[in-house]
């Protein structure tokens, strides 16, 4: 076994420049982008051809011949943040593209529907939670308002994401209307799945991100994996040039090994765990841990969390954590880029997305065997899984000190992504599945 590293006090040098002493400074006052950039233009599907080959762009292109002319309208819960929106926000494009009437709509409602909408996440991923008249009154009295203001009566097809929006499906007349569930419901409360149970099984197909996700239903069931966009901001490749500059203004010293994880300050996620991870693995090797969320500034249980985080972590120098804002997506980019590994060690979690993007950079990637993680890390193949504090301070370790099997599984991660979980693979099986639900194939 190897000796454990001395003291940090000896361990790290102190260059006689000041260097380091500039870098711990900036942890402390790290520079945030205040303010979103301008928006920039939307690829187009001929932009994918440096990344896919030319024969998938030819039968995207050949399946939306039939699809021509007809009217999806996509409706889910919120219009920014979170993958939903996002992969909505590259997919309607790319369908007009294709001459497809792609139209996206977002649900509404007071503070009360938001809160009774948190209430049934949690409910049907597992939370104990007691459905009463009142609650269910206010939930349909605003879904009510939403259906009166949508025009849902002249679309060939309409695709309903999240849990929030699926009564709307009571309007339903000569279209085909397609659920696709975003969360684990293999252990869903029972009295708010008995709710929701009778809405889905009015519709003509439901969407899941994994086989573990489902439950029996009288409709057809599909697996769906999500996807991400890999011309996207948070996904592109960027110059070394502003990795480096992002690193420096976060106060990331780039010439020692950086180990992130990517989350929002969620419990689930368990940002506390990985500290724990990090002084467990620091014994024996030397790096630095990057911790970068948000949602603590707008979510009290996310203050919570990330107090907790700052109280497990200390003062020590190579813990930097960073609290970003939601338009942050190129310096999440760049810290992922710049990382020698990526973890995710949730102890819940729904398909994971973060995961597939620390896998499209061609990272070493270790998450816990939880949600749709095992789907997209095969151990030891495109990545490693691990199922405690101890296993992830185990396959830190392991993997900053054995750089060549790093190398290897990232690049096998990232091939893995390319072949399952990229945008024009799923816009692909959108088309089939819409040509077969309308008769056109």
């Amino acid at each position: 076994m190897a000796e454990p590293l001395p003291s940090r006090e000896t361990s790290v040098s102190r260059p006689a420049d000041g260097t380091q002493g500039v870098f711990v400074e900036r942890r402390k006052r790290p520079r945030l982008v205040i303010e979103p950039r301008k928006p920039q233009p939307l690829p187009t599907l001929a932009d994918y051809e440096a990344i896919i080959d030319r024969a998938t762009l030819d039968e995207i292109r050949w399946l939306s011949r039939r699809m021509a002319g007809k009217r999806i309208k996509l409706i889910n819960a919120t219009a920014l943040g979170g993958s939903v929106a996002d992969a909505l926000n590259r997919t309607v494009p790319l369908l007009q593209e294709l001459q497809i009437q792609a139209q996206w709509d977002v649900i509404t409602g007071g503070n009360d529907f938001y809160h009774v909408n948190k209430a049934f996440l949690g409910a049907l991923q597992g939370a104990e939670y007691q459905l009463t008249r009142q609650v269910v009154d206010v939930y349909l009295s605003s879904l009510e308002q939403n259906r009166n203001r949508m025009d849902l009566s002249s679309d060939d097809i309409i695709v309903v994401h999240d849990i929030q929006p699926v009564p709307l499906v009571e309007s339903r007349s000569t279209q085909k209307w397609i659920w696709r569930c975003n969360i684990d419901l293999s252990k869903a409360n029972a009295d708010v799945w008995g709710f929701f149970r009778p809405y889905v099984e009015r519709y003509d197909a439901a969407l899941f991100s994994s086989a573990a996700f489902t439950r029996p239903m009288g409709i057809p069931e599909y697996l769906f994996y999500p996807s991400i966009d890999p011309l996207s901001e948070k996904n592109k490749q960027l110059d070394e040039e502003f990795v480096t500059k992002v690193c420096e203004d976060f106060g990331i010293d780039g010439k020692r090994p950086i180990v992130t994880q990517i989350s929002r300050f969620e419990r689930r996620k368990d940002p506390v765990g990985v500290v724990q991870a990090y002084k467990l693995a620091k014994r024996y090797v030397d790096f630095q841990l990057v911790l970068a969320g948000g949602g603590a500034n707008e979510d009290p249980d996310a203050a919570l969390v990330l107090d907790k985080v700052l109280e497990e972590a200390g003062d020590d120098p190579d813990i930097i954590v960073l609290n970003l804002p939601p338009w942050c997506a190129l310096e999440v980019n760049a810290l992922q880029q710049a990382s020698d590994v990526i973890v995710q060690k949730s102890v819940q979690e729904g398909f994971g997305l973060t995961i597939t993007e620390a896998l499209w950079k061609g990272k070493p990637v270790i998450g816990s065997a939880v949600g749709g993680i095992p789907t997209q890390i095969v151990h030891k193949i495109t990545g490693v899984l691990v199922h405690s504090i101890e296993g992830c301070a185990y396959q830190i370790r392991y993997l900053l000190t054995h750089p060549d099997f790093a190398r290897q599984i990232g690049q096998q991660g990232r091939e893995h992504v390319k072949e399952n979980f990229l945008i024009t693979t799923s816009l692909k099986k959108w088309l089939v599945l819409c040509r077969r639900l309308l008769g056109e194939c």
